[in-house]
C-alpha cells in the first residue's frame, strides 16, 4: 500500500485520546506552539489539515445542527467570506465513548468558506472544498476570480458532545480546492485548482475525516478532569 494512503493511530493530548488517520500528515507541536487545548496535523504538500479540540461545553446550543453551529462560528472567528452549509447530519449517539451513564452525542456538517492564511489579508482567501455545480462554475470563470484576488476550502467538521465531562470536542478538516497565487499556500502547493486526492494517490479529506471521527478514543477520561 503507498505510504500516502497507510493509517496509524495517533496518540493526543499525552495519550489521553487516540484517532486514527494517515501518516502523512505531520504534528504541527514540532514546527511551532499549539494551544494546549488543541491537537493540529498538516500535510505541508497538499496543505490540508486535521484539528482536534477540546471546548467547554455549550449548554445553550442545541444538540441537533451543533456542527452546523461551530461551522459558522469559525467562519465567524477566521472573517470568512461566501459561508455555505453543504450538508449536516442528524444526532447520533456512541455507546462507545462515553464516561458513567451519558453516551457521546455527535453531529457532522460539511461547509465551503474563502479564508485567509497566516492572517495575509482578503487579497490571500483561499476557498475551501465546494459542490460540483459551484466547482464548474469556479472553473468556467477561473480567470475572474483569479483576478479578483479570491481563493476556495471544504471544511468538514464533527461535534462530539461529552456531556458528563462537560466537553465539546470539535474535529475539523480542511481541503483546499482553490489557491490563491497571493496566500502562503501557493509558495508551497502551487495556484489555482487543487490536484484531487486520489489522483496524487493519497486517502480523499472525507475519507481521512470519517476515519479520524469514527475512531476518536477516550483512554484517559482524568483529561477532563472526570473522577471515575
Amino acid at each position: 500500500m503507498p505510504e500516502d494512503l497507510l493509517c496509524t493511530q495517533h496518540p493526543l493530548f499525552g495519550g489521553a485520546v487516540v484517532s486514527t488517520f494517515p501518516l502523512r500528515f505531520q504534528d504541527v507541536s514540532n514546527m511551532r506552539q499549539v494551544p494546549d487545548h488543541q491537537e493540529v496535523f498538516v500535510d505541508p504538500t497538499r496543505d490540508e489539515s486535521l484539528i482536534f479540540e477540546l471546548l467547554d461545553l455549550k449548554t445553550d446550543v442545541a444538540d441537533h445542527g451543533s456542527a452546523t453551529w461551530f461551522l459558522q462560528d469559525l467562519a465567524n472567528e477566521q472573517d470568512a467570506e461566501g459561508t455555505m452549509v453543504l450538508e449536516q447530519s442528524g444526532v447520533f449517539e456512541v455507546d462507545g465513548l462515553r464516561f458513567r451513564s451519558s453516551p457521546a452525542i455527535v453531529t457532522t456538517a460539511v461547509g465551503q468558506m474563502a479564508i485567509s492564511k497566516g492572517r495575509q489579508g482578503r487579497d490571500a482567501q483561499n476557498i475551501v472544498k465546494v459542490n460540483l455545480p459551484l466547482l464548474l462554475f469556479m472553473v468556467s470563470s477561473l480567470s475572474s476570480l483569479l483576478g479578483s484576488q479570491q481563493m476556495f476550502l471544504q471544511v468538514y467538521l464533527s461535534n462530539l458532545r461529552l456531556k458528563d465531562v462537560a466537553t465539546d470536542v470539535l474535529i475539523t478538516a480542511y481541503e483546499p480546492m482553490l489557491i490563491n497565487p497571493l496566500s502562503e499556500t501557493a509558495a508551497t502547493v502551487g495556484a489555482g485548482l487543487a490536484v484531487p486526492a486520489a489522483q496524487s494517490g493519497c486517502m480523499p479529506m472525507a475519507e481521512v475525516f470519517k476515519t479520524a471521527v469514527s475512531s476518536f478514543k477516550v483512554n484517559d477520561w482524568s483529561l477532563f478532569g472526570a473522577v471515575a
